[in-house]
């Protein structure tokens, strides 16, 4: 169709930017919410070149859904949104499937309209139950109160960072195809830093990057990783459920962008057999005031007493939550010490087969790193249970907990054995959400063969809940 006679909205990447720092800087201050909710129907009626608000929540899973909400019905409308929540996987059942959406404003971006079309603009919501409350499996809302909770009682800002790998292969839709061709294509094989300028995996890089920086990543760095047709591009520190929100968007640029180039992104922590697989290390620290609490110059390796606490308690229950930080069969080929496993349940500042290292830092950047979390885990899961557990979390008595040899499980099954025994996952998600994830989690298993084996099967990748695909499943 012609587009003669349309008119949508299409920024410029440098304005696009501007505005999109200027709503994080919002954000990052903690400006009121109904000031920004205002400001933003207000943009939204003035600017007649928008069509549609692309409304973005997550399921239990992690999974990322989009709804469009024409324009003029949403600003008649933006109180009072439902859908059908039995279509979610995790969500209510059909004989209760009513949800209301509500929007968060401040969480609003401006995407490049030659990425997500002209004439849209993009907003994260709350999943909400009939009663008014946040609904209890929608874990960004839980995430949310937990953070701003401990805003109001102690004054921390959650903050944190995630290194985000991935793996870039030939052809479109290379995962749900993956059950045809047994196989996955590499659109380059120079393995780390190696990529010309102008190929496929550095032009992907490339433009990946200029649509994370259009839309306010600020990024830091970007390069080919070590496996053949990996990737890394990585951004700055945010506060907690704004980091989150950025792993789901950074996720939604990377697909778009390779599906644009006619190859598939793929977040499968090992998707290939004898190469390495790829991790989502989560660097997390606590500020005050402006003032960051893991730092200590006079602390072992410059972490605070409040740092090593932290550390102990996920270290403590790290066979807990590992199903929630490996939440697929095919995360456990990636805990495999060959190829630089962060499986051993001990802290480090070098060694990185440890669960959690401690990197250099200094008064502004010190860190915690928890190493052994997979691309492909809910990043709303990944940030509750990495600060609820590191401050609320208990302390075991275990001598030299963090030089002890113990490994996390090297397949899902004791995983989940390990979170359904668990206290504290109780305590962490409730008995109701606990339960339903444990099912699902149980449900993709049970379509896979028991043993990993040494090649990628089928079903680990046909069934895998990040490639969820509603024709394939209703093929089982």
């Amino acid at each position: 169709m012609s587009s003669e006679l349309r008119n949508f909205l299409a920024i410029p990447y440098d304005e696009l930017e501007e505005m999109n720092l200027g709503a994080k800087e919002q954000r990052k201050n903690r400006a009121s919410a109904a000031k920004v909710r205002d400001e933003r129907l207000d943009y939204l009626e003035r600017e007649k070149r928008i069509k549609a608000v692309t409304v973005l929540f997550s399921d239990l899973e992690g999974r990322l859904h989009m709804l469009d909400y024409d324009k003029k019905f949403l600003l008649n409308s933006w109180d009072n949104l439902t859908f059908d929540g039995s279509s979610i996987r995790g969500f209510t059942a059909q004989r209760e499937s009513d949800l209301r959406l509500g929007i968060d404003w401040p969480a609003f971006y401006w995407g490049p309209a030659d990425v997500f079309g002209p004439g849209k603009v993009l907003v994260f919501g709350d999943v909400i139950d009939k009663n008014g409350t946040p609904y209890a499996a929608d874990i960004r809302g839980i995430l949310k109160g937990y953070a701003e909770g401990l805003y109001k009682k102690k004054g921390y800002t959650l903050n944190a960072a995630n290194e985000i790998e991935g793996f870039l292969f030939q052809g479109a839709d290379a995962e749900r195809r993956y059950h045809e061709t047994h196989k996955f294509d590499y659109v380059n094989t120079g393995g780390y830093y190696h990529s010309l300028p102008g190929d496929v995996l550095r032009t992907f890089i490339d433009t990946t990057a200029e649509v994370q920086r259009a839309m306010g990543f600020q990024n830091e760095k970007d390069h080919p990783e070590v496996a053949p047709s990996q990737f890394e591009i990585n951004y700055s520190y945010g506060e907690v459920v704004q980091a989150a929100d950025q792993i789901q968007l950074y996720k939604l640029i990377c697909r778009q962008v390779a599906t644009r180039m006619g190859c598939t992104v793929s977040f499968l922590p090992k998707p290939v057999v004898g190469v390495n697989g790829s991790g989502m290390h989560t660097n997390v620290s606590i500020s005050k005031g402006g003032k960051n609490l893991f730092w200590d110059p006079k602390g072992e390796e410059m972490l605070s007493k409040l740092g090593w606490e932290f550390v102990d308690r996920i270290l403590t229950h790290g066979n807990d939550l590992c199903l929630l930080l490996n939440a697929s069969v095919n995360a456990y080929r990636r805990l495999d010490p060959h190829f630089e496993a962060p499986n051993q349940i001990k802290a480090s500042a070098t060694d990185r087969g440890s669960m959690i290292r401690i990197p250099i830092g200094n008064e502004r950047s010190m860190r915690v790193e928890v190493r052994s979390v997979s691309p492909d885990a809910n990043p709303y899961l990944v940030m509750l249970s990495i600060f609820k557990t590191g401050l609320d979390g208990e302390t075991s008595k275990i001598k030299n907990l963090r030089q002890a040899q113990r490994y996390l499980p090297d397949n899902i099954y004791d995983a989940l054995g390990n979170f359904r025994k668990a206290d504290w996952t109780t305590k962490l998600l409730g008995e109701d959400v606990k339960a339903r994830y444990a099912d699902l989690k149980q449900a993709s298993a049970d379509r896979c063969p028991r043993l990993l084996g040494t090649f990628v099967k089928a079903p680990e990748v046909q069934y895998h809940h990040d490639v969820y695909n509603q024709f394939l499943w209703n093929l089982f």
